[in-house]
């Protein structure tokens, strides 16, 4: 008994120490990935029209749809699976995954040939459908080795791929925009991305490659991969289904409009909340017996997660129209403006809901985060169609906020199968936030009169936060940062 004590305390103490490093070197890292792709996209924002930007929305979008028959959740059965898998259950994984991503291939070709695609979309469309049709295959090559390293909580090594897949990319779509290649740069930029991304990985992380088909081995990952996969069905729906829809009722330069303004808004969310759920659905799923243990993880990652991210939407928010008075280059996207700050709004509560989703599927309560995805699915679509009829396109983003509202649900869930405190995890940054966007709002005539004065604007905003922080915060950041040393060991 003592020594399964000893046991269990070891594993804890190793699991903290790997997901703290871990954490921070995925951070870090992937936070060089946000600012290339930000950088990126301030760039191509001058180069590109929004008819273009609408074009490759349109074209993500469908490939959104597709990714889900890419795969049935057998990757996340494969994470969530409390031993360790067999070879034969990878194989299984990697052979179903194969077969399926061909038959996505093969469906792209349809859409290209019958010529849908470019009556919908204009002719540089069909060949970035095609680019992202081949990245599936290549994809699949990718998904055991990750699934390896991520159960090995090894998230530094597991960052670099995409690090190198992001360099080419975002390298390859300036070159091209340079160059004035146009829209169609999207191909090679996805081509080049793919074919880096499986080179990299495969140097990273080796495994015995292999073909099965093992009945035992697909009925129980598919036992936990369906729910997981059913949830993903909802959420595409919800999202690029909808998305498809909208783009074929709305003139191609509003539906750009909304996609740079979905773009702009991800980013934040894609720099915290992504890239720290990468990292807290293994770790969780390896906490599911210790609820003392995952109530703490919980609450941790809430904490820091808001504390970056409710800073870089109210600023986001807040500059914004003073960039684009500086810089004429960017007046076509000034009827975004208020879209962006809708989604942004949105995207403040997924920095709450998305955690605790991620933790009812790490510890096996697929159905309750299914029920869940059928709620706010049914909410887009009653809801998003009359916003717009009153609004226009900048209903979506209004419509997109008033549902994310109902992410509260997620909260109550959670409690009561864990003792979390999620007020206390957020409320000194919420505040900080709303006195970022006062302060921000009162100077605005002054931040768009100069660039020195929107410099100016930048410190006086971000130092409202700290401050807010420092009277209210401190000893809160001092307990969190001195538990992390404690894990750090």
């Amino acid at each position: 008994m003592t020594t399964t004590l000893q046991n269990n305390s070891t594993n804890l103490a190793d699991i903290k120490k790997k997901t703290v490093l871990g954490s921070f070197s995925y951070f870090l890292r992937t936070g060089l990935l946000q600012a290339i792709g930000l950088g990126s996209t301030v760039v191509l924002s001058a180069y590109l029209s929004p008819e273009d930007f609408g074009t490759f929305g349109i074209v993500t979008v469908i490939i959104g749809i597709l990714v889900f028959f890419s795969d049935v959740g057998l990757a996340a059965a494969l994470i969530q699976k409390p031993t360790t898998p067999t070879i034969i259950e990878y194989r299984t994984a990697f052979t179903v995954q194969q077969l399926l991503a061909w038959v996505i291939m093969g469906v792209v070709l349809v859409m290209i040939s019958s010529g849908w695609i470019t009556q919908f979309a204009g002719v540089d469309a069909k060949w970035i459908l095609l680019a992202l049709g081949i990245s599936f295959p290549l994809a699949t090559l990718k998904t055991i080795p990750s699934i390896i390293l991520e159960r090995q909580l090894l998230f530094s090594r597991l960052v670099i791929p995409q690090i190198v897949e992001q360099l080419v990319f975002h390298s390859t779509l300036l070159y091209c925009a340079f160059s004035g290649i146009g829209v169609v740069m999207y191909a090679y930029a996805v081509l080049a991305r793919s074919v880096a991304g499986v080179i990299t990985m495969a140097v990273l992380q080796t495994w015995s490659f292999g073909f099965a088909l093992n009945k035992n081995a697909l009925k129980l990952l598919l036992g936990f991969g369906i729910q997981f996969q059913l949830n993903d069905l909802l959420a595409r729906i919800k999202d690029q289904l909808y998305y498809l829809f909208l783009a074929g009722v709305l003139p191609l330069n509003q539906f750009g409009y909304i996609q740079w303004a979905k773009n702009w808004s991800m980013y934040p969310y894609s720099l915290t909340v992504q890239n720290i759920m990468a990292i807290t659905f293994p770790t969780f799923s390896r906490l599911q017996n210790n609820p003392e243990a995952l109530s703490k993880a919980i609450e941790k990652t809430l904490f820091f997660i808001t504390l970056i991210i409710f800073p870089l939407l109210v600023g986001m928010s807040v500059f914004i129209l003073p960039l684009i008075h500086l810089f004429p280059v960017y007046e076509k996207w000034l009827p975004a403006v208020a879209s962006l700050i809708l989604f942004n709004a949105s995207t403040a509560w997924s920095a709450l809901s998305t955690p605790l989703t991620n933790t009812l599927n790490a510890i096996g309560k697929i159905s309750t985060t299914l029920r869940l995805m059928v709620f706010w699915t049914a909410l887009t679509w009653l809801l998003t169609p009359p916003a717009i009829m009153y609004f226009g396109y900048t209903g979506v983003a209004l419509a997109a906020f008033v549902i994310s509202c109902s992410s509260y649900i997620t909260i109550y869930l959670v409690k009561r199968i864990l003792p979390i405190q999620v007020w206390d995890q957020v409320w000194r940054q919420l505040l900080g936030a709303v006195v970022m966007a006062v302060v921000g709002v009162l100077g605005m005539a002054t931040w768009q009169t100069g660039f020195g004065e929107l410099i100016l604007g930048i410190l006086v905003v971000g130092g409202s936060y700290l401050v807010v922080l420092a009277l209210f915060g401190w000893k809160k950041i001092i307990l969190e940062v001195q538990s992390i040393k404690r894990a750090v060991g």
